[in-house]
């Protein structure tokens, strides 16, 4: 998304890169919107999520890596920073390029709901944007609080055109990526 008059960021790309830089390690911040947010803390359940993810992804396509936590460049003009919980790649694909990175030849970014008060705004409004301008093919966002996958694919004008759910117990492919989740077990990581 631009940023408007009526949606002045709060600092500029390099003071957030500095800020960023600067955090403790207990601190995780994005830059989406001209906004910052800091993710919450995983918890023991969202590490095994991610655990069982980075799996999946690695016995399915060995050829790609599911890197956590990877900054990337994510608005249209380059001023928004999001850290997803995974990003899919080929193998060493942003060796050498530093935090923050482009997205380009990113195959699909993941992330898990936290059990925060901003985690609606972020994960299912924001970032979905963020991503498909970005022009990141999938987007799938474990949602603990829904019980459910939702693979988003198809970016096309700031959006996914496709967007299908998934109940945990279901057994689905990623499209396009070769990927099939059978996913009875994240049952056993939501409150």
């Amino acid at each position: 998304m631009s940023v408007t008059a009526d949606h002045r960021p709060q600092m500029s790309v390099e003071e957030f890169e500095e800020l960023a830089a600067h955090a403790p390690e207990t601190v995780t911040l994005e830059f989406i919107n001209g906004k910052i947010g800091v993710k919450a803390v995983p918890d023991g359940d969202h590490g095994a999520i991610i655990m069982w993810l980075l799996r999946r992804c690695m016995q399915a396509r060995p050829e790609l890596d599911l890197h956590v936590e990877q900054g990337l460049r994510v608005d249209r003009y380059r001023s928004g920073h999001a850290r997803p919980d995974g990003v899919l790649a080929p193998i060493a694909h942003f060796a050498g390029q530093g935090e923050w990175v482009d997205p380009s030849g990113t195959l699909m970014v993941a992330e898990v709901t936290s059990y925060d008060h901003d985690t609606d705004r972020r994960d299912r409004v924001e970032k979905p944007v963020a991503y498909a301008e970005a022009e990141i093919p999938v987007y799938v966002l474990i949602d603990r609080d829904t019980c459910e996958t939702v693979v988003h694919s198809e970016p096309e004008d700031g959006k996914y055109r496709a967007v299908r759910s998934h109940p945990f117990g279901a057994t689905f492919e990623i499209a396009d990526l070769g990927i099939t989740l059978e996913t009875e077990i994240l049952k056993q990581y939501v409150r």
